[in-house]
């Protein structure tokens, strides 16, 4: 082959670097390029090596949104059944809203189905708001308590029922009874209100697949340990993702009507979230959308709230940007020294250590003998999340810090505990197998001949939250 300088000197003249369409031209021809056709030996051999960051730069910081059930104490515990089931005391004093006691005369009759089917003759019962006190002079359910009767009432002292005794909506109090020399026991009996209730397990699954080249493909990223093979990344973010969809699932998750319709076949339960469970069962505290808790009288109508749920002293918050930084300004306006003053237990939940609540990335104060330690929650700031929009539909939620009584068993158990199944030594809290065509020596997907190694990801998980009615949820 004749070489280019020697056979076409014009041509070589007129050659200019980097221009790859002449170049081109010359080696479909037959044309060979030697080194002295460029200005430097660097430009054919390119001797110089590139200089490439190795660190994978994370420009999001930490995405990472699962954590919020071990924070709060949340354990797990195993399961062999297809749902969990856990038991509540109910009150064991009873109130009854909503009862119009407007009327006036010897006596005024009530229909409420609730109050009549809890009440019977001799019941004495007050208004919580006037204070009238009256007797169940006949009806309730003293004859049925399958089918009860419209309960009669008269007043206690023996007057008439006047005008301001009672309202259209009026709150009636059980407050005890009272019966005549002679008479017999009543008839009926108050149940005690256990409630049972249940949650089914969940199944959450994801993958992660790898062919055969990507597989042994190198980098120049530094993905830890010195590997610089890509889809080391790529099936660690498959990981910390399938987790995050999990605590999601156990966060948002929402029980399945049999009735729902035929979009999804009904056998598919579905189960209730963390969220689910204080919208039905808890203190939700609906505030404007653009308007965050930020004065001391909007906690102390929570604080009111949880007295009469019987809420332990101590929670933890975990809320929004914008929460966190209405609560600072509110303590900086100009209480902040007595309020975070606190008492000798503030730090209960971190071994009275005020460094280690700092540490995890708690701030504290107290007010009317509670104790709230605040965190803010990466779940409500990530745009890609619940901080998808300025005004999110959740704020924040609070936390009781302690352990509740089993009303079954009376052992004290956590107020949150994630449930997985188990058996025999078999879990399936977190699997994970992998699956392939001989990639990465996995030989047991049934067919040698696909080039892929798929990485499997499955859990069967439950939330149980006992004592919903302690824990509140701030709704923008």
């Amino acid at each position: 082959m004749a070489d280019i300088k020697a056979s076409q000197p014009a041509l070589d003249n007129s050659l200019s670097v980097g221009d790859k369409t002449v170049k081109n031209t010359l080696l479909q021809r037959g044309f060979k390029l030697t080194p002295d056709s460029y200005t430097t030996v660097d430009e054919l051999i390119k001797a110089t090596r590139e200089d490439v960051m190795p660190e994978l730069v994370q420009v999001y910081g930490d995405q990472g949104l699962t954590g919020f059930l071990k924070l709060t104490g949340a354990v797990n515990s195993g399961g062999s059944s297809d749902q969990i089931d856990w038991w509540e005391a109910g009150r064991r004093h009873r109130a009854y809203s909503g009862i119009d006691t407007s009327g006036t005369g010897a006596s005024i009759t009530i229909s409420d189905a609730t109050f009549i089917a809890n009440v019977q003759k001799n019941d004495v019962v007050m208004d919580a708001e006037t204070g009238t006190r009256f007797i169940v002079q006949a009806g309730g359910a003293t004859t049925s308590t399958s089918s009860p009767s419209n309960a009669v009432l008269v007043k206690m002292d023996n007057s008439l029922v006047a005008t301001g005794d009672g309202t259209s909506s009026s709150t009636l109090v059980v407050i005890g009874n009272i019966y005549g020399q002679g008479t017999n026991q009543p008839t009926g009996f108050t149940d005690p209100g256990i409630v049972r209730y249940t949650n089914p397990y969940m199944i959450v699954k994801d993958r992660y697949e790898v062919n055969g080249s990507q597989a042994t493909n190198v980098g120049y990223v530094n993905l830890g340990g010195g590997d610089y093979r890509w889809f080391m990344y790529g099936e660690k973010e498959a990981r910390a993702r399938f987790e995050d969809k999990r605590e999601l699932m156990m966060l948002f998750g929402e029980k399945r009507s049999d009735t729902a319709g035929t979009a999804l076949d009904n056998a598919l339960a579905g189960s209730e979230g963390y969220f689910s469970a204080i919208e039905n069962r808890g203190i939700v505290v609906q505030n404007a959308a653009s308007n965050p808790m930020d004065s001391f009288s909007e906690f102390d109508d929570i604080i009111l709230e949880l007295d009469k749920q019987g809420a332990p002293s101590e929670y933890a918050m975990y809320v929004n940007r914008k929460q966190d930084l209405a609560i600072d300004d509110m303590l900086a306006a100009g209480l902040a020294t007595s309020v975070t003053a606190g008492l000798p237990g503030q730090f209960g939940s971190f071994q009275n250590n005020s460094d280690m609540a700092v540490q995890l990335g708690f701030k504290s104060f107290t007010r009317g003998g509670y104790t709230f330690h605040k965190h803010d929650w990466r779940l409500l700031n990530d745009p890609t999340m619940l901080g998808a929009a300025d005004n999110n539909f959740i704020q924040g939620a609070m936390v009781p810090l302690r352990t509740v009584n089993d009303a079954r068993s009376g052992a004290s158990v956590p107020a949150l505990s994630m449930h997985y199944k188990e058996a025999n030594g078999y879990s399936r809290e977190m699997e994970h197998w992998v699956s392939g065509g001989g990639v990465l020596g996995h030989t047991n997907n049934g067919d040698l001949g696909t080039d892929q190694a798929v990485f499997h990801y499955r859990s069967e998980v439950a939330l149980c939250v006992r004592a919903a009615n302690q824990h509140v949820m701030i709704k923008g």
